[in-house]
């Protein structure tokens, strides 16, 4: 994944093709609610900026507009993206712990699969 930060924009548009697969910019923009839906030319500048960044590429042509596709993984971005925001506490996840529990975010069910992720983990750094 590119080491650019996506704004929310540009990750809203991501998470269209993630969903939708590969998309003109029009699809794009008609896969917005139509309350809150940007302007074409908002939806074509936020697309080619991805493309600069390496976040989307050209997939193919139909007449005369593009397809674009994703071209990193909604995983590898979603990772980038909480690695920013712990960067904003030092690096601590504690406090976004907290804060997930206070708010009712963060559910049993959650709890449960982090702690099989972290066994897991430690389960991995044993065998080495």
């Amino acid at each position: 994944m590119p080491q650019t930060k996506l704004t929310r924009l540009e990750f809203q548009i991501m998470e269209a093709l993630w969903t939708h697969g590969a998309s003109s910019i029009r699809e794009i923009q008609e896969s917005f609610p139509e309350k809150r839906r940007p302007a074409y030319t908002t939806i074509q500048t936020t697309v080619y900026r991805l493309e600069e960044k390496g976040a989307v590429r050209r997939a193919g042509k139909v007449a005369n507009f593009h397809i674009f596709e994703p071209a990193i993984s909604r995983d590898a971005a979603q990772r980038r993206l909480i690695d920013d925001l712990l960067g904003l506490f030092g690096g601590r996840a504690q406090p976004v712990m907290a804060h997930l529990i206070e708010s009712g975010k963060l559910t049993l069910d959650d709890v449960k699969e982090a702690e099989k992720a972290l066994r897991k983990l430690e389960n991995k750094e044993k065998s080495r």
